[in-house]
């Protein structure tokens, strides 16, 4: 998903899953928005609102300084911050450096040919410029939960398979209803790098191509290193669910009892450097058959990997979706789904153009079309069609150049997992229902349980980091929340306080989920701190001085991401999860559902079930402390 620039994660999104019909939906948003927001139903559902959604914002320098000198005062000793301080009213004052900055900022941000002056900027230094490897940096997973109906896994990639059509198909034809967040339009146009795409490795900086889903309508399937080419429209007509599942077992056939292929897909989990070098070699191989081999890879609508393994722990689940073995996987491709031997999948995303709500939202239709019986699966297994092509595999001349590129990157693959640490905190002790009870906010909870958490484990409060999507701007992506607060360091305090009542516990708590809901509602309003001052920064000329304000170690360890943490929920999942963004930090992917709460918890060799026992004291306590609260309120 990446380090402090590159720490752009997935972010929370509400969508709405049941549908009015489409008139009457229509004119209740057209009716229930502001003014600004204009239909222009030309350009299908999808898209109506997206001219007129309004442009990412450029906060004062004055705001954004107060802001980010208020963050920084649990993270800084007294004369660290006045260091600070000083660096910064010296960057805003009258005819200062960031006056200048600011001014070509909001110059650019008015450009009327520019519909996102952060856009660019941001998608080449988080993710396309970022040359460490896709996995496990800039990745992602989801673990579904188990369908009991279909554990045979040819089964299950089949209906997962017509599920994803039936959301491609809205995508394709633009129907699909927008997300919303407070009643405003999100920004839609990162679908358009949902299906047909793949990230492309090029020296210093990656490219990214969509292919014409009129003209490609395949999709790849991975089985034991082996890549298969499967149409899913034949004469005009999409292949059933009997169709597919056919189209699967003739794949489990062909690779029974075969050994494994090179692991050609093992290059995608390169560093981007090393895998563009390695990529020419493959191509210089067979300039023709390797160039149309890695077109049908690149081409296809979505990947669907059938892995030879049988997971059962949520541990062993989140390992297989993350990364599996490193080679049955084409990393590069935005969409993958897995379904293992045993009949349980998952989803793996690539996150360079595009975060992860949308593909949340997805995978959260895939399971719920699926278990709700919403979907057409079409003609049962006795009228499949007997003309349709068999699956093609596509098939790579390798000589010893590539072989030798494969190996270093199945080598370089087990070293970079084998640093890391996993373990899945999870709760069932509550969930957002009993949260709610507690008048807290759901999300601000679940932040500050990790800050009390981390705390117990560490006896410090470290830069945190979460997703705040900007998407009501147009081509919004992330900002920063800042976690740590003033309020928050006083909450840990107090709650380690063995002589603190449970109403001044109470009372810090709530001071601190205050101040959290108030930051992130900032950030969502493109009004936080981190994305104001990168774009600032960007505007310096090659040579020019830097200002104090970016030399100041403050600025570099105030983001330095110690703890990277998001929350995207849904109850059709059982696990979601990606890496830390720095060595020295945690990973932590949180779901919040109904009656559970769920945290992904990864580092390099930590301390992970430290801060999964940590985590769990923290959850007990904040339960026993907030119950005295309802259980002190009478009776009605």
């Amino acid at each position: 998903m990446l380090r402090s620039a590159q720490s752009s994660r997935l972010a929370v999104s509400s969508f709405l899953r049941k549908t009015l019909p489409m008139t009457l939906r229509q004119n209740h948003t057209a009716s229930a928005l502001p003014k600004g927001y204009v239909e222009d139903i030309s350009k299908g559902p999808m898209l109506r609102y997206q001219e007129s959604l309004p442009k990412l914002p450029v906060p004062t320098l004055e705001e954004t300084a107060a802001k980010y000198l208020r963050s920084v005062v649990p993270l800084t000793t007294p004369d660290e911050y006045a260091r600070t301080e000083a660096a910064v009213k010296d960057f805003i004052k009258p005819g200062g450096a960031g006056q200048a900055l600011q001014k070509k900022l909001e110059a650019k941000a008015a450009d009327p040919n520019v519909k996102n002056w952060l856009y660019e900027w941001w998608n080449d230094a988080a993710y396309l410029t970022y040359r460490d490897p896709v996995v496990p940096y800039v990745s992602y997973f989801y673990s579904h939960k188990d369908d009991k109906l279909r554990k045979n896994p040819a089964t299950r990639a089949a209906a997962i398979t017509t599920a994803a059509l039936s959301f491609k198909a809205q995508v394709d034809s633009k129907t699909l209803e927008p997300e919303y967040m407070k009643k405003l339009p999100l920004c839609m146009d990162s679908y358009k790098f949902m299906f047909n795409n793949c990230r492309i490795p090029v020296p210093g900086r990656d490219d990214n191509l969509t292919y014409n889903p009129a003209l490609y309508k395949h999709i790849l399937v991975i089985r034991k290193n082996r890549f298969f080419k499967v149409l899913h429209e034949v004469n005009g007509k999409q292949l059933s669910t009997a169709e597919l599942e056919e189209q699967f077992n003739q794949i489990f056939k062909a690779t029974e009892g075969q050994p494994k292929g090179t692991p050609i897909g093992a290059l995608t989990s390169e560093n981007r450097d090393k895998w563009a070098t390695f990529r020419d070699y493959l191509i210089s191989a067979d300039p023709v058959r390797n160039k149309a081999s890695l077109e049908a890879i690149e081409s296809a609508s979505f990947v669907v990997a059938l892995d030879d393994a049988a997971p059962l722990t949520r541990e062993e689940r989140a390992h297989q979706y993350w990364h599996g073995d490193g080679q049955n996987r084409w990393f590069d491709k935005p969409l993958q789904f897995i379904v293992c031997d045993n009949g349980v999948s998952g989803f793996i995303g690539e996150h360079s153009m595009m975060d992860g709500t949308p593909t949340h939202r997805l995978n959260d239709y895939v399971n719920d079309v699926i278990f709700n019986n919403k979907v057409d699966h079409g003609a049962p297994a006795s009228q499949n069609r007997t003309d349709l092509p068999a699956p093609e595999e596509v098939i790579f001349t390798i000589n010893t150049e590539v072989k030798d590129s494969v190996a270093t990157a199945v080598a370089d693959f087990e070293n970079v997992i084998g640093q890391h640490e996993l373990a899945v905190f999870a709760y069932k002790g509550y969930g957002k229902g009993l949260i709610k009870k507690f008048k807290s906010s759901p999300d601000a909870f679940v932040q500050m349980l990790i800050q009390l958490g981390y705390y117990k484990a560490f006896g410090v409060c470290r830069p945190t980091y979460e997703s705040a999507a900007t998407r009501r701007f147009q081509l919004g992506r992330t900002e920063t929340c800042r976690s740590v607060s003033v309020e928050s360091l006083n909450f840990v305090k107090t709650f380690e306080d063995a002589n603190a009542t449970a109403a001044e516990k109470i009372a810090a708590a709530r001071a601190a989920f205050n101040a959290h809901v108030k930051y992130i509602s900032d950030a969502s309003a493109g009004k936080g701190v981190d994305r104001h001052l990168f774009g600032l920064q960007s505007l310096l000329e090659p040579g020019a001085e830097v200002p104090a304000i970016f030399k100041d170690p403050t600025f570099s360890y105030s983001k330095s991401w110690y703890l990277s943490t998001s929350q995207l929920s849904s109850e059709f999942f059982n696990g979601y999860g990606w890496s830390q963004v720095i060595d020295a930090g945690f990973g932590l992917a949180y779901m919040i559902n109904e009656n559970s709460i769920q945290v992904n918890v990864v580092s390099k060799k930590l301390g992970v079930e430290r801060l999964r026992f940590c985590l769990e004291e923290a959850a007990d306590e904040l339960r026993e402390v907030f119950s005295t609260e309802l259980e002190s309120k009478p009776k009605l």
